[in-house]
């Protein structure tokens, strides 16, 4: 699913015409650090997936791949048969979706979290006893 995620954002980034460089001035990273996130070499941040988001002005759903369906209504009335269509997204369905997503995003990166402080508590312990 990140791969899909990471073509989109490509797809996106060169549709728009913004290099990598530019996007990463956009997020205040290095452009080798924007580069990893394309290359998935590094792991692409909430924070980060929001602000490309707002970066390209596309929206979320679009960059998960989410689709939109049309509804098509019939109305009969004393001026004839008229027919129209609503374009409309399963917002509470993509929002439960999203958040879904969101919260893993959020549990892996708490998980990272607890390890770099455990990490670095060992090294401060270690540090102390010398």
């Amino acid at each position: 699913m990140m791969d899909e995620i990471i073509k989109k954002i490509v797809q996106i980034r060169k549709q728009k015409g913004y290099s990598l460089e530019n996007m990463a001035i956009e997020l205040n990273i290095s452009e080798s650090a924007y580069r990893k996130i394309e290359t998935n070499q590094t792991r692409l941040s909430l924070e980060k997936f929001l602000q490309i988001s707002k970066i390209l002005d596309t929206s979320i759903n679009d960059l998960l791949g989410e689709k939109s369906h049309r509804e098509y209504h019939q109305c009969n009335n004393n001026q004839g048969t008229f027919i129209g269509h609503q374009e409309f997204d399963n917002y509470y369905q993509e929002s439960k979706e999203i958040t879904h997503k969101l919260i893993i995003s959020l549990e892996s990166n708490i998980k990272d979290l607890q390890e770099e402080v455990s990490f670095l508590r060992n090294q401060l312990a270690d540090k102390n006893s010398v």
